[in-house]
């Protein structure tokens, strides 16, 4: 956690989201925050991403985290979470000022395809590729992989590439849960929503 305004600052300029907690980076509450750390970020191309769903997660769903979860996670791990830096980056902001300024929407979903499912315990990520981003929008497409047991992510993402993330170039231990394309997200200005009260 960085404390400091003025080196979070440095890092949102100069830097990337492995050094940020996503409790710093992310709008959304605690409850609606479906991401644990940051392991692979490059600024204007993608992200890798891991949360492990916890018993809230699954309630009321035989203990499994549903689709419309893992679109959700996908969703903050990639769109909200390299938007939110690239515009405060932009602005020299800290994404609390942000908040007070935009609110983060879903505009639209492209097609996702589901090719297995997670538990409760089982940790994945997400992996995103940017493929827009322009006026506060941001488009990205990718997929979310279950995690062996007992990998370090860290550890395993610290020489990952660009290259490797537009070839989806992972290890076959990684189990495929669900492709994702055309995930869209855009910082709304709170003032528009304020007009329709």
């Amino acid at each position: 956690m960085i404390d400091n305004r003025d080196t979070f600052l440095d890092v949102i300029k100069n830097g990337d989201l492995l050094q940020i907690h996503p409790s710093q980076m992310l709008l959304h509450g605690p409850t609606k925050r479906l991401l644990d750390n940051y392991h692979w970020h490059s600024p204007n191309k993608g992200i890798v991403a891991s949360y492990t769903p916890k018993s809230r997660d699954v309630e009321d769903h035989f203990g499994v985290f549903r689709g419309v979860d893992q679109i959700e996670a996908f969703a903050l791990a990639t769109v909200v979470s390299c938007a939110t830096f690239l515009e405060c980056r932009k602005n020299n902001f800290m994404p609390d000022e942000l908040k007070e300024k935009f609110i983060p929407a879903f505009i639209s979903i492209g097609n996702v395809n589901f090719h297995y499912y997670l538990e409760e315990g089982d940790t994945f990520i997400s992996m995103g590729n940017i493929t827009f981003y322009k006026w506060r929008q941001m488009v990205c497409d990718g997929r979310i992989y279950k995690v062996p047991k007992g990998l370090d992510l860290n550890d395993y993402f610290s020489n990952f590439s660009e290259e490797r993330l537009l070839k989806y170039d992972i290890s076959g231990d990684f189990k495929l849960v669900a492709e994702l394309h055309d995930i869209t997200g855009r910082a709304i200005l709170r003032e528009l929503f304020k007009k329709n009260e």
